[in-house]
């Protein structure tokens, strides 16, 4: 008689990474409250915002995650003037913060690339600030946003889109409430904060199916 053949051990499940393993409800709470800090020039709150979000948005260690911090936060300043700003010195230090995950984490690929690809959201969100609204118009920011995911995640776009599109909502959001005087108790922030969880909660699911 044949003696039954043991069960299978299932492989173990793939470590997700650093990358794909932040927490959605963390990281939309703390960019909603970067944003809210710096549309009301909160410096120290921006801050101490900023590192929260490098370091728990990517998994970098302490030295690193000040490094990064710093090197978005002086993009955002070089970018932040308007109409004269400086989108290359933008470009150069996203590059640089790309590389730095790249040392700690292995991704993204091309720092370069993934540089060129967060400022082109930029410019995508700063022509829907400044150009008439119409039924389309969300289509540019949206389409920026989901190939700046789709490559630093490694995945296909269709998988990440309804996860830009959420954050483009939440931008929109955060607009009309700049517009609307920037009150620090306008209804307005909760629903870009929900906006945002809901669009890193998209984003998780999405790098992980």
């Amino acid at each position: 008689m044949i003696p039954p053949a043991p069960p299978e051990t299932p492989p173990p499940a793939r470590d997700p990474g650093p990358l794909r393993s932040f927490n959605p409800v963390q990281i939309g709470r703390l960019e909603c409250d970067a944003w809210v800090a710096y549309y009301r020039r909160r410096r120290p709150r921006l801050l101490l915002v900023s590192v929260l979000l490098v370091h728990r948005g990517f998994g970098l260690d302490w030295p690193r995650t000040l490094h990064g911090a710093w090197l978005v936060g002086r993009a955002t300043q070089l970018w932040a003037p308007y109409p004269d700003n400086d989108p290359a010195g933008a470009r150069r230090c996203m590059r640089r913060f790309y590389a730095l995950l790249r040392l700690a984490h292995g991704a993204p690929e091309d720092p370069a690339r993934a540089a060129a690809l967060e400022v082109d959201w930029w410019a995508a969100h700063r022509a829907r600030q400044h150009a008439p609204a119409g039924p389309d118009d969300t289509d540019p920011l949206v389409t920026t946003l989901t190939r700046l995911y789709a490559y630093l995640y490694r995945t296909d776009e269709g998988s990440v889109r309804p996860a830009a599109r959420l954050r483009a909502e939440a931008m929109d959001l955060s607009d009309r409430w700049t517009a609307e005087g920037g009150a620090p108790d306008s209804p307005l922030i909760p629903a870009v904060r929900a906006a945002l969880v809901r669009s890193y909660s998209a984003l998780l699911a999405s790098v992980h199916s």
